[in-house]
């Protein structure tokens, strides 16, 4: 559709009156008006003001004339010069106040069409503002999504990956178990540090009340999905040669390094 078209469009509607609608407002609750908009809420207040204005001066004016008419009719019998004088500044005084109710229903005319003029104005700009104000957050919400997505991803490399560490432990000492026995074990449970055996979020913590509902930090049932869980199983391989690899470099030195001591 053309610009054309568009403002041909426009023009068939009937815009509400803005600057009257809290919920217009509500819509730069956040990020403040723009100073466009701020500009044109003021001319069409400005405008309003005057119509409440002129139709008050309208009504006294009426009044005015009515009072001064009947002055009028009611002196036109009268003879005297007094009586006269009075006629004569009755009917300037009427002649004055019709120019100003003339003066004041021509331009009371006009208002309504520039008020609904600047109030198009105004919703142009509030369709300006308000849409850019979607693409932006449309945009930030992209973004917000593709870090979460990512982080999201992590997290379940990482479930895999406590999980290994876990596994293994098991082994470790299932193996310990089974080649120096549980005596021995014992022995050098008491030496060996701080370890556990099992799922690490089921650790007793010594703080914690009886009281106190069980924890829920079990990961385990985080769904996997978009995880490739081959390269993270290649990358837990290679971290465990690199490993290997420094362990051996470290016993290679020791012999020398206790020769030279």
């Amino acid at each position: 559709m053309s610009d054309r078209d568009f403002s041909n469009t426009l023009l068939k509607i009937k815009v509400p009156m803005l600057i009257l609608d809290q919920k217009w407002h509500r819509l730069f609750a956040l990020g403040g008006k723009p100073e466009e908009v701020k500009k044109l809420e003021a001319n069409e207040n400005d405008l309003l003001k005057r119509e409440a204005e002129l139709k008050q001066e309208l009504k006294d004016l009426k009044k005015v004339k009515e009072n001064l008419m009947a002055s009028v009719m009611s002196n036109m019998e009268g003879t005297s010069d007094l009586v006269s004088k009075k006629l004569d500044d009755d009917k300037r005084l009427l002649e004055e106040c019709k120019e100003r109710i003339e003066a004041n229903e021509d331009e009371l005319k006009d208002i309504p069409n520039n008020i609904e003029e600047v109030n198009r104005e105004l919703m142009l700009a509030t369709m300006d503002y308000c849409y850019d104000k979607l693409r932006t957050n449309s945009a930030e919400a992209e973004e917000i999504t593709s870090w979460i997505k990512d982080v999201r991803v992590q997290l379940k490399k990482n479930v895999i990956r406590k999980h290994n560490r876990e596994i293994n432990n098991k082994e470790i000492y299932s193996y310990m178990h089974d080649v120096f026995g549980m005596e021995v074990l014992n022995i050098f449970d008491m030496q060996g540090g701080e370890f556990y055996i099992g799922i690490a979020d089921d650790k007793p913590n010594p703080d914690d009340s009886k009281d106190k509902p069980e924890a829920t930090n079990d990961l385990s049932n985080i769904d996997l999905e978009d995880v490739d869980l081959d390269a993270v199983a290649k990358e837990e391989k290679e971290n465990t040669v690199e490993e290997a690899s420094e362990s051996e470099e470290t016993s290679e030195r020791l012999p020398s390094e206790k020769a030279t001591d």
